[in-house]
């Protein structure tokens, strides 16, 4: 029987740790931004496993922070001491001294639109490769952005909301 109903990881995430450690898979919709635009907020789906040693460059981990928030964001970076640097796509503040014992599970693949996409496929790399090293010129158009619209006091537009 399967069930749609919406709930925080945190009451589910000793079930989740459970079928992880028994070599299953977890499937869940993320919320928020931060990995925008390869996971849209509570639309897509992803695909979870346990993960089998170190992570690598680009991996998309779910790992929990010092102050217990969930987050899924992708590995772009290693510190000196071996712990990993973290941001989302959608951002540029990069989130360092994330420890392997804080990584719960890794993002295998995700589903939009009952599409499924593999973290494997050629088309996802390009993606990932394309969006990691377009970091900066997109850091700097959204800097320009904001100043001139600071400058011509133009207001962004509103968001829509969810449906």
């Amino acid at each position: 029987m399967c069930s749609n109903k919406e709930t925080s990881l945190d009451a589910v995430i000793d079930i989740i740790l459970e079928k992880l450690e028994m070599g299953g898979t977890v499937t869940f919709t993320p919320n928020g931004t931060s990995m925008l635009p390869m996971l849209r907020d509570g639309k897509d789906i992803v695909v979870l496993k346990k993960p089998e040693g170190r992570l690598h460059l680009f991996d998309v981990p779910l790992y929990r922070r010092e102050n217990g928030q969930f987050v899924l964001h992708r590995v772009i970076d290693y510190g000196n001491d071996g712990s990993y640097v973290m941001c989302g796509d959608n951002q540029f503040a990069k989130e360092k001294g994330i420890k392997d014992g804080q990584i719960l599970a890794v993002m295998t693949g995700f589903h939009r639109k009952g599409k499924a996409y593999t973290s494997h496929s050629l088309r996802y790399r390009a993606y990932v490769n394309f969006w990691y090293y377009t970091r900066m010129p997109r850091r700097i158009y959204r800097a320009g952005k904001r100043r001139v619209m600071k400058a011509f006091n133009i207001q962004p537009k509103p968001k829509k909301e969810k449906e």
